[in-house]
């Protein structure tokens, strides 16, 4: 089996890389309601393709991360945020989410930074499960910080050094 390629993300990749973010929406990891045309593009203003990283296998986008910093203090620019993770359904199972973990940290401590950190629902047990098998540890815990379809769920944080 291929291992995954990973590389930062063109602008080019934007139509591509939104089609995969509506196509890996889940309320198992997204707190906004599921995306409806008209569509936005996935580069804005607070994620660029600078900013992202793709995977690819057989030539193909078949995952994404996006980082960015943590909060827009001076104070605060040494920590980097994991602010996105997606794997097309086709490609689980096949190293692409550890392989854009392991290139996120990477990339992290190549900008400088000394951490890096993300959120993630209490109840994205495969999603937590990853990512403390690379060095993410449990920092923070607001209960029931999301009502979705009904139900009350965890926010948790997580960081590890880089």
């Amino acid at each position: 089996m291929p291992e995954p390629y990973i590389r930062t993300a063109l602008p080019d990749d934007d139509e591509e890389l939104g089609v995969l973010d509506r196509a890996t929406w889940s309320r198992l990891h997204a707190v906004v309601p599921a995306p409806q045309p008209p569509y936005a593009p996935f580069f804005d203003d607070r994620h660029s393709a600078a900013d992202t990283l793709v995977a690819e296998l057989d030539r193909r986008i078949v995952g994404y991360l996006r980082l960015g910093f943590a909060t827009p203090l001076a104070a605060n620019v040494h920590v980097r945020q994991i602010q996105g993770l997606a794997v097309a359904e086709e490609a689980r199972g096949r190293g692409v989410g550890r392989a854009l973990i392991k290139a996120a940290v990477e990339e992290t401590r190549r900008r400088g930074a000394r951490r890096i950190t993300l959120r993630v629902l209490g109840h994205n047990a495969p999603a937590r499960k990853l990512y403390e098998s690379e060095g993410f540890v449990v920092e923070g815990l607001l209960p029931e910080e999301f009502l979705l379809d009904g139900k009350y769920v965890d926010d948790v944080f997580m960081g590890r050094p880089v």
